[in-house]
């Protein structure tokens, strides 16, 4: 992430990603490694625990291992001999036992992406109790529907933000199945066969496992990356899904729309009067880098043989940035819904704009019975275009209606369909997604 990505994602989420996290991730795969492989046997009890004191991140340098790295081609192998140097003496000899630098990497991008997943769905969490506040709120506030940026049929804000929240629910699903099921520990040494392990190599890969927390593989996946795809396309999915939602408020609060702003809106550097929705802006940029990151988790899937040549390795930063973006628009997502201000006088006055032109499929459905659906639609069309939709229906005797009539029929709040239903079927999902009754 570059010097100004602070303006974008969020200080927990840029330190669970840093290089610190990952030197701390690194040294904890190889304590894990030490420890699963003397409760097995297969490294003296008294070498783990020397390998153990010495697994401390503190004690090494992210920056030195990166340049030492570059003749490896990963930051394990200097690590490795620099923790053996700590180590010293009979059990120097034992760090790193049976592994091979990708184990550790591996292992350590699956501790990386725990912890920042975790705080990414405490984000997704946010938005979605506050669309799920405003969901009910507004669950009868009746405002347009856009289709195309084209003023369609009424709906209610309500329905809006329970269809924010539905997104929100899909994409915390998808997530958190990856974070109990796909995050696995990685062991297969050299080659995925376990060979330098001997018998105990099963056993120890099950023990490693355990003491990272992580789910233990069917078999070493050096070159299945499906699982990294899958976190990296689930983040792109619900920094897109937070996205969808900063678009729309972006639109929203519009000038000439004004139907919703942003609390605390940024300040512009030449214009003192604007009030720009900055928290909204912030999601849809993070939701872009995510997808391009997510780009490249998907293409690394293609891995030569037992061991990718520069797929894997192009990993690593794609995916500290998947997590940094995808978190981060959904934080900035969280942010801009947590003020958020709601006008619902401006959304009456812009669902009144086009003088009950808003609800001409209901007029056209009402009439089709009698005039047929074709006529029905011809004599609505013509009405609308003649700028005064109102007038015009009183006045065409094919529609046999009254003024008083056709004021009843033109009013939106009549026309909303099951809208406040299917707000309380989102709702409903939301109360039981938190352990509530559905």
């Amino acid at each position: 992430m570059s010097g100004f990505a602070a303006i974008l994602v969020p200080d927990d989420l840029l330190d669970a990603v840093s290089d610190r996290a990952w030197l701390g991730a690194l040294v904890e795969a190889e304590r894990a490694l030490a420890s699963a492989e003397a409760a097995t046997g297969a490294i003296p009890a008294d070498a783990a625990a020397a390998i153990a004191d010495r697994c401390r991140p503190e004690l090494f340098d992210a920056a030195r291992l990166a340049e030492a790295g570059r003749s490896a081609g990963n930051p394990v192998e200097p690590l490795v001999r620099e923790l053996a140097d700590a180590v010293g003496g009979e059990a120097s000899a034992f760090v790193h036992w049976g592994a091979t630098s990708q184990d550790i990497m591996d292992s350590a991008a699956m501790l990386v992406a725990r912890r920042a997943l975790g705080i990414a769905l405490v984000r997704l969490d946010e938005a979605a109790g506050r669309c799920a506040e405003l969901a009910a709120e507004h669950r009868s506030t009746p405002m347009a529907a856009r289709t195309l940026l084209m003023q369609a049929v009424p709906t209610t804000f309500g329905l809006k933000c329970a269809g924010w929240l539905v997104a929100l629910l899909d994409a915390r699903a998808a997530l958190e199945r990856i974070r109990h099921e796909r995050l696995a520990a990685q062991l297969g040494g050299a080659a995925g066969t376990l060979a330098a392990l001997g018998e105990t190599g099963p056993e120890v890969v099950r023990r490693f496992a355990g003491e990272l927390d992580l789910p233990e593989p069917d078999i070493p996946w050096h070159a299945d990356r499906l699982r990294i795809a899958e976190l990296g396309s689930a983040l792109a999915a619900a920094a897109g899904a937070a996205a969808k939602i900063a678009g729309d408020l972006v639109l929203l609060s519009q000038t000439e729309v004004a139907e919703v702003r942003e609390a605390a809106g940024g300040a512009s550097s030449t214009m003192p009067q604007k009030q720009n929705p900055a928290a909204s802006v912030r999601a849809i940029a993070c939701a872009r880098q995510a997808r391009g990151h997510a780009t490249v988790l998907l293409a690394a899937v293609e891995a030569e043989h037992e061991r990718a040549a520069g797929a894997w390795q192009s990993e690593w930063a794609a995916l500290s940035g998947a997590l940094a973006c995808g978190g981060g628009a959904l934080a900035n997502t969280a942010e801009a819904l947590a003020g958020l201000e709601i006008d619902p006088e401006r959304m009456r006055q812009n669902l009144d704009l086009t003088g009950g032109v808003v609800v001409a499929e209901r007029v056209s459905h009402l009439l089709a019975p009698r005039l047929g659906r074709s006529a029905a639609r011809e004599v609505v069309a013509t009405a609308a275009a003649t700028g005064s939709f109102r007038w015009a229906l009183v006045a065409d005797e094919r529609v046999g209606l009254s003024a008083e009539e056709v004021d009843a029929l033109l009013d939106p709040e009549e026309y909303l369909g099951s809208a406040a239903a299917l707000v309380d079927r989102a709702l409903a999902r939301h109360a039981q997604a938190n352990g509530g009754d559905p």
